[in-house]
C-alpha cells in the first residue's frame, strides 16, 4: 500500500480548504514536498487547483525544482486539455499525470493520452460528491461544476478507456479531517481492476484500519493532517505495518 502526500497549490502556494472551497495558505509546496520525501512518501501529488478555471498548468518551475530534490514518483493534475499539455508536464519532471476536467467533457482525451504515453502514466481524477442521499456524481473545475456522470459508471468508463489508475476524491469528505467515505471507497475497490488512490476526509492513521477488508489497498493521498503536523508519513507507515499492511518503511 501506498501513502501519497496530496499538495493542492494555488499560484506559488501550497493551499488546503475544505470539500475544495475556502482555501487556506499553508506554504511553500516546494519545502512541504521535500519534507514528505524525506519522510517516507511513496509518492507525491500535486495538483494545480485553479488549472481548469484559467486554463493553464501553472506548476512547471514548482515541478522542475521537486524533480530535482525528489526521487520518487510526482503525479501532477489541473488543466490537462491536450497531449501538448501533458508532453510539457513530462518534460519538466511529472511521472504521472491526473486528469478530470478536460476527460469529462471529452472522454476520449483519456484514450488519446494512453496511447500517447502509457497507461501506466495516466490517472483518472474523479470528484465524488453524493447527491439527495444516495448516488455519487462526478464533479470537475475542482469541484465547482456537476457533471450528469454517476462516479461507478464513470470510474468503469476510465478504466476501459485506458486509465492506469483512478484518483477517488470524496468531496463531501475532503478537508473535513472527519474519515473517509468508506461506502464510496469500497464501491470503487469492489468494481476497479485498476489501481486506485482513495483521497478526501482522513483524520488519523487509524483510519487505515478501515481498508483491511479490502482484499487490497492500493493507496491512500494524505494531506490536511500532514500540513497541520497532526502526524507525519512516517508514523502512518509504522502503524500501517502494525496492522499487517504491506508498506514499505
Amino acid at each position: 500500500m501506498r501513502i501519497i502526500s496530496r499538495l493542492d497549490i494555488k499560484g506559488s502556494n501550497l493551499i488546503k480548504g475544505i470539500q475544495l472551497e475556502g482555501l487556506r495558505v499553508i506554504g511553500d509546496p516546494n519545502l512541504y514536498a521535500k519534507k514528505y520525501f524525506d519522510d517516507g512518501a511513496d509518492e507525491l501529488l500535486l495538483i494545480d487547483c485553479v488549472a481548469s478555471l484559467y486554463g493553464r498548468n501553472n506548476l512547471f518551475d514548482i515541478i522542475k525544482k521537486a524533480s530535482n530534490e525528489i526521487f520518487i514518483p510526482i503525479t501532477v493534475g489541473g488543466g490537462i486539455r491536450s497531449v501538448d499539455d501533458a508532453e510539457k508536464l513530462f518534460l519538466s519532471g511529472a511521472d504521472k499525470i491526473a486528469i478530470n476536467s478536460k476527460a469529462i467533457v471529452e472522454p476520449e482525451i483519456i484514450n488519446t493520452l494512453a496511447k500517447n504515453f502509457g497507461s501506466q502514466a495516466i490517472v483518472a481524477s474523479i470528484q465524488a460528491k453524493r447527491l439527495n442521499g444516495s448516488k455519487w456524481f462526478a464533479y470537475y473545475d475542482n469541484g465547482r461544476e456537476q457533471s450528469e456522470k454517476n462516479v461507478i459508471d464513470w470510474a468503469k468508463e476510465v478504466e476501459d478507456r485506458g486509465a492506469g489508475e483512478i484518483l477517488i476524491t470524496s468531496v463531501d469528505k475532503e478537508g473535513t479531517k472527519k474519515g473517509y467515505d468508506m461506502e464510496l471507497c469500497q464501491t470503487i475497490n469492489s468494481i476497479c481492476e485498476i489501481p486506485v488512490i482513495y483521497s478526501g476526509g482522513m483524520k488519523s492513521k487509524s483510519d487505515l484500519e478501515q481498508f483491511k477488508e479490502f482484499s487490497e489497498c492500493d493507496a491512500v493521498a494524505v494531506a490536511s493532517i500532514l500540513h497541520y503536523n497532526e502526524t507525519s508519513i512516517s508514523e502512518i507507515k509504522k502503524f500501517a505495518k502494525n496492522i499487517n499492511f504491506n508498506v514499505r518503511i
